[in-house]
């Protein structure tokens, strides 16, 4: 199964400010919700969810099937369940056939992933602002990735799309 990472940031590497505010441009969030569709599945850590379920947007990119991977204890909700650990995530959408396991974050789960040596490819849409501090797209963590760039598009006037490979 091929991990990809879809986050939008801004120039300065945050997914969101210091209030989680995501002030994403229409074309960002239709690229997104095409990878989602594509998938068939979303991967996000507890902080994500509940900003998602508080803003309907699981019904936004068409209810797909919804992992949360969390320390915390929650009740299984339609089409979501809830995980421990990156591993399990993976190993739920293996069982399910999926043949594409897409993480949208947070910064937490994202490095999570990525210490574990789990994604496969990335995909960053940089958005046309500086926060100067929120959350970090890969927590804070200190990493040592090498990727390799494979292509990079315009999604509108002001958005770009990145598109890497984590060498592995």
């Amino acid at each position: 199964m091929k991990v990809i990472l879809y986050m939008a940031m801004t120039v300065d590497g945050y997914i969101a400010d210091q209030n989680d505010q995501t002030p994403w441009s229409d074309e960002e969030w239709l690229s997104f919700s095409r990878f989602v569709q594509d998938a068939g599945n979303i991967v996000v850590g507890t902080k994500t969810y509940e900003i998602m379920e508080a803003h309907g947007e699981f019904s936004k990119i068409g209810n797909p099937f919804t992992v949360v991977v969390s320390t915390s204890s929650f009740s299984p909700e339609n089409n979501t369940v809830f995980v421990r650990s990156p591993q399990e995530a993976l190993q739920i959408l293996e069982e399910m056939n999926f043949s594409k396991a897409l993480i949208a974050g947070g910064g937490r789960l994202n490095a999570a992933f990525m210490k574990e040596k789990l994604i496969d490819e990335i995909y960053l849409d940089v958005e046309p602002f500086i926060f100067g501090k929120g959350v970090s797209l890969f927590s804070d963590e200190l990493l040592d990735v090498q990727l390799k760039l494979m292509e990079s598009k315009r999604l509108s006037d002001n958005t770009i799309q990145l598109y890497y490979q984590v060498v592995k």
